[in-house]
């Protein structure tokens, strides 16, 4: 048991100060939205979950606010009020990501066309009334086909050319619409007519200037003024599309089109009351004017009128069943009246009209949001992303999902982005900085904070944020001014004088640090945050007895938390009262048998029992009850890690992988696995299927640039690698990921240029400085690189690194005399083993080989449980065939770590040596704890060739010989093995490849008198 209450990597219930997480009372998501003519983007509602508030309204972007619920009084979009100018260009930006991706029922069924003929006694002429028929009752589909079997009959047909791509305009698919315009136009359909359907076409793909382009020369018609209004709009010249729409209604007085432009142009200059009348007017003028029913529901929406918001999106249904925006933004208002089945009811009808759409998965992913069903919230989510990456109000909801569901790494990536794209966003700034102290990066959080806080009066969110931000930067000072202005502001905030506790204890006032704790737990005496920071502080000082006289106080409020009841158990752990402890876990698993703290707990006094089975069971149970638990599948794994059951843990986490294929921490705990134990392959295998959905993950990146390294792919490493260094500009270790590449790919001077900015990006991170050094070492440049490690020392003179590295490079240089002061330097530093044992090496080739033994025996005594000196000491024994001694050494690694295969394995060769008939059962020990080792196969293949069994003894050191192709005493092994068996032209072959891989191998003179022999 550690003192964060870990065994073998499970996570506990005690987390230390520095995973305090920021609450942010509220936070908002809202849609892109445009339709100059057509649907467009849906607005998102308010909708409280989890502490974040997803609030609803805009004109034309995604935001967030900080309310209890969008003000009905001020109608005002939040974004128009930071930032105006941007909502024309997002405008514009949903349209281009609206027309890269046709609908697929649109798509299926203009493909169907062509495989379709009309009957043959049908003409052109009857076909296309047949179509006007459909098209009148809604059909649109069936309106297409016939318009298509009429093209069947004459591709010249230009009447025909000109409707189906007005149709497709109706029909969410501006790429046919333009093409048959074109087509129309070509065929010398009056441009009147064409050109404003081919304008509309190019402006729902965002070429505005295109359609300017286009409409400049035609005939100057009331439609074509309204139609280069919308495009100028959309390039942002506002002055020049209020001359657009004035002469349109200039040529055409009341004319509903260019009133509705003269609408939305009104609502992006915050003159909602305006914008409304101009609507008014247009929809008198025109009654089945949709697009002005919808701007106006949603100019509605803005102003908090959701009945009458739902009204005109209503009519706009009357006029267009099928219209996807409408259900989609009644969807919205559903869900924030926490009406869900009825929003439901409209985003299942948006799908059936548009099935593919992306829109129609975002939607249902706020729907399942709203519910609670995270899970499937970010399934959906992961459909937008594929569909729409740069779909921005999907980059935040996913965000906000991943927060949800602790996934911070994927928070962080959404987060960012979105930041990045709108900066002047608060509340996803916020959500950012609190992803970020989550996962305890405290200066990144300070980088994010600091526009916010150079700004006029920061809101005591945000100082509660720099707060933590500046406490795990470790700046006490700066940590406790701002805590203490967030309690100035807001006296009552448990939040803020638990986190200036936790800054008083670290400034060294244990006082004044539990007292201001003391004062969260008065302030909110019923909260488990709270309470549980309180006993975790007074845990980690040593007087549990506090600790529980807190608890106490909690359980009148929470009698029957299992998260209570584990503190306890944690509080009678630090008392050494197992028994209590015991009992306190069990109550919790009383309270939720599936509770995995408490089945950790209790795994953590079995495994201190030396009861590992126990501890199996104990997660084996947890699964029966929640065979999905992913932190159980986990701990299993980590569980035969401990005891050298390499495949055993693989089971284990590709069990959790196939039971939870879409989350990606599952995927990446699995594809670190196989990294960590040769299979880059299947890492790269698995990893493959999760970057589409996640292009932008920084762990994924990491993991799956490291298998590419592994696996010999230093190009497609340095891809990883790079677009890494973008994802996470400020930190050094994707820098020293990507010179890692750079040096694979044969460039040094690249590489270096790539560690001199890691280290500039983090001064006191040791990592690029030891990199350098390698570097410079690689490059036969020992000066320079002894220059690097003496920076080390000097900058960082706590650690032993920087003496360790100065001894190598002496022993590099083949002058071991010189390395033994650094070495010991570097133990007088860390006293531990491996200091020890560099400092023994360079003893031993000084000839000082009684000193250098004297040394590893003297650390052995004053250290009886390090069993790195003992191995090391054990091995130079058998060098000198100093049996007794090793033997010793390794019965007593064995007996305190029975699953060290490394010491099982030379432990069942001096037994072999000495006859001893425990060498064979000891041998197997080890290869049942992994059967991939090419020593351990070798041990026991070798072991059998001697006792006779040479069928079973071939097998395995056939597999050792593959695992290890250049180890020429396993090639010899298997040889003998062979020959014995009756296989001379194999024993050959192996024998050859033996003396060619090492000629001067121990065993080499019985290789060449066993190969004279064939």
């Amino acid at each position: 048991m550690t003192s964060t209450g870990c065994i073998t990597g499970v996570s506990l219930n005690r987390r230390g100060p520095r995973y305090l997480a920021s609450r942010i009372t509220c936070a908002a998501v809202m849609a892109v939205r445009h339709s100059t003519a057509t649907p467009g983007f849906a607005c998102v509602p308010c909708v409280p979950y989890c502490g974040y508030r997803i609030c609803g309204c805009c004109v034309g972007s995604t935001v967030l606010a900080e309310h209890g619920g969008f003000p009905a009084s001020s109608g005002q979009c939040l974004l128009i009020g930071y930032r105006p100018r941007v909502i024309i260009r997002l405008l514009t930006f949903s349209r281009c990501i609206m027309s890269s991706q046709l609908t697929k029922a649109a798509a299926a069924v203009l493909v169907a066309v062509s495989a379709l003929a009309a009957c043959s006694s049908d003409t052109a002429e009857s076909l296309k009334a047949d179509a006007r028929q459909y098209q009148q009752k809604g059909d649109n589909k069936a309106a297409a086909i016939q318009l298509k079997n009429a093209l069947e009959k004459n591709p010249d047909d230009a009447q025909a050319r000109f409707m189906l791509a007005s149709l497709a305009i109706d029909m969410d698919d501006p790429l046919t619409a333009e093409k048959e315009a074109r087509r129309a136009l070509a065929l010398k359909y009056p441009a009147e007519q064409v050109l404003p359907v081919l304008g509309k076409s190019l402006t729902l793909q965002a070429k505005f200037q295109e359609a300017l382009d286009e409409t400049a020369q035609g005939p100057r018609t009331p439609a074509i003024s309204t139609l280069r209004g919308h495009a100028l709009l959309g390039l942002g010249k506002t002055d020049e599309s209020k001359r657009e729409f004035d002469a349109a209604l200039a040529q055409q007085p009341g004319f509903s089109d260019a009133l509705t432009g003269q609408a939305r142009l009104a609502a992006l200059q915050e003159d909602w009351a305006g914008g409304l009348r101009l609507l008014d007017e247009a929809i008198a003028k025109d009654a089945a004017n949709f697009d002005a029913w919808q701007l106006k529901g949603d100019l509605l929406r803005v102003a908090g009128k959701g009945d009458e918001a739902m009204a005109a999106y209503q009519q706009v249904l009357k006029i267009k069943p099928s219209h996807r925006t409408a259900h989609l933004e009644q969807a919205a208002i559903h869900i924030a009246a926490k009406k869900y089945d009825a929003a439901q009811a409209d985003i299942d009808a948006a799908r059936k009209s548009t099935p593919g759409s992306f829109l129609v998965a975002y939607h249902q992913a706020l729907l399942d949001f709203s519910r609670g069903k995270l899970k499937e919230a970010q399934t959906n989510l992961l459909k937008v992303n594929q569909a729409a990456s740069q779909y921005m109000p999907g980059v935040l909801l996913s965000g906000v999902v991943a927060l949800n569901l602790g996934l911070l790494e994927q928070a962080e990536g959404s987060l960012r982005k979105y930041v990045e794209w709108n900066p002047d966003h608060l509340q996803a700034r916020k959500m950012l900085v609190s992803t970020l102290l989550k996962s305890g990066q405290g200066r990144e959080a300070q980088t994010i904070l600091a526009p916010v806080l150079k700004g006029e009066a920061p809101d005591v969110t945000v100082l509660q944020m720099a707060g933590e931000a500046a406490m795990l930067s470790r700046d006490f000072s700066k940590a406790a001014d701002y805590l203490s202005q967030a309690i100035k502001q807001e006296p009552g905030r448990a939040p803020s004088h638990t986190s200036l506790g936790l800054v008083r204890l670290a400034q060294g006032d244990r006082a004044g640090g539990i007292a201001e704790l003391q004062k969260a737990l008065e302030l909110e005496p019923g909260s488990l945050q709270s309470g549980s920071v309180l006993v975790r502080t007074l845990l980690d000082l040593g007087v549990p007895d506090k600790a529980l006289a807190a608890i106490a106080k909690m359980e009148a409020s929470h009698s029957g938390s299992a998260e209570l009841q584990v503190m306890k158990g944690n509080a009678y752990l630090a008392k050494q009262d197992r028994a209590k402890a015991r009992a306190a876990f069990d109550a919790a698993l009383a309270s939720d048998a599936t509770h995995f703290p408490a089945a950790a707990g209790l795994a953590q006094l079995d495994i201190a029992e030396k009861k590992p089975d126990a501890a199996r069971k104990r997660f084996e149970a947890l699964l029966a009850k929640d065979a999905k638990n992913i932190e159980a599948h986990t701990a299993l794994a980590q569980l035969d890690m401990a005891q050298g059951n390499t495949a055993g843990a693989t089971k284990w986490l590709e069990k959790a992988n196939e039971l939870h294929p879409d989350d990606l921490n599952t995927a990446l705990r699995l594809g670190a696995h196989y990294n960590a134990n040769s299979q880059p392959a299947k890492a790269q295998t698995l990893l493959r299927k999760y970057q589409a959905a996640n292009p932008d993950n920084a762990a994924l990146l990491d993991v799956l640039g490291q298998a590419q390294m592994a696996n010999k792919d230093p190009a497609a490493a340095l891809e990883t690698f790079g677009k890494l260094t973008s994802v996470l500009p400020r930190a050094a270790t994707p820098q020293l990921r990507l010179a890692g590449a750079q040096l694979a790919m044969k460039n040094p001077s690249g590489a270096g240029a790539t560690l001199a900015k890691a280290v500039s990006l983090e001064p006191n991170n040791i990592q690029p400085y030891l990199a350098q050094a390698e570097l410079a070492v690689s490059e036969g440049n020992s000066t320079h690189a002894l220059e690097i490690v003496r920076q080390v020392q000097k900058q960082f003179p706590k650690t032993p690194v920087g003496y360790m590295l100065e001894g190598d490079l002496f022993i590099q240089q083949k002058n071991a005399a010189a390395a033994v002061r650094p070495y010991e330097q570097a133990l007088a530093i860390s006293n531990e083993a491996p200091a020890l044992l560099k400092l023994a090496k360079a003893l031993r080739e000084s000839g000082k080989v009684k000193e250098s033994e004297a040394r590893v025996l003297e650390f052995t005594r004053k250290n009886p449980g390090d069993a790195l000196a003992a191995m090391y000491l054990a091995e130079n024994y058998i060098a000198f065939k100093r049996y007794p001694e090793a033997r010793q050494l390794l019965e007593a690694v064995v007996q305190q770590t029975p699953n060290n295969i490394v010491a099982l394995n030379n432990l069942a060769w001096i037994y072999q040596q000495q006859k001893d008939a425990r060498a064979l059962p000891t041998a197997e020990r080890a290869l049942k704890l992994n059967d991939a080792n090419p020593e351990v196969l070798d041990t026991v293949g070798w072991m059998l060739v001697e006792q006779g069994s040479y069928e079973r003894a071939v097998m395995l050191l056939k597999k050792a010989a593959s695992t290890a192709p250049k180890a020429p005493q396993v090639h010899y092994h298997l040889a003998v093995g062979l020959f014995k068996s009756g296989d001379k032209p194999g024993a050959r072959k192996a024998l050859e490849q033996a003396l060619a891989s090492g000629p001067g191998f121990s065993e080499a003179e019985q290789a060449k008198a066993l190969l004279r022999q064939l």
